[in-house]
């Protein structure tokens, strides 16, 4: 039987898909205290137990986004904090080349802080 959080991935439409599946194993990939959980009907990213991040798919641009859950601590001109009150977001173009210099940035600068 499929788990709920690989049945999310797989019903992704592409390029959406592949990109969200290269984001789950990189950012797993950070450190070797990151598990995957599915929690909020969301595949979310824990560090040392504590949320970390998430991916997720955005509703108005339909692109992929990954969800830093402490990204109100993160000042980044790419980051959008939109209408969230913790949470900032990193919108990733399927499109186009995936910005890993940002993301490890970004998730980095996170980590150091746990």
């Amino acid at each position: 039987m499929i788990r709920p959080i690989d049945a999310y991935y797989e019903r992704q439409e592409e390029p959406a898909k592949s990109c969200m599946l290269f984001l789950r194993m990189h950012i797993a990939a950070m450190h070797p205290e990151i598990t995957e959980e599915w929690k909020y009907g969301m595949p979310f990213f824990y560090l040392q137990g504590k949320m970390f991040c998430y991916l997720w798919i955005h509703k108005k641009y339909r692109q992929p986004y990954i969800g830093i859950v402490d990204g109100a601590k993160v000042d980044h001109p790419d980051l959008l904090h939109e209408k969230r009150a913790r949470m900032k977001i990193l919108l990733i173009d399927p499109q186009k080349e995936i910005p890993v210099h940002t993301i490890n940035q970004l998730l980095r600068t996170l980590i150091g802080d746990k």
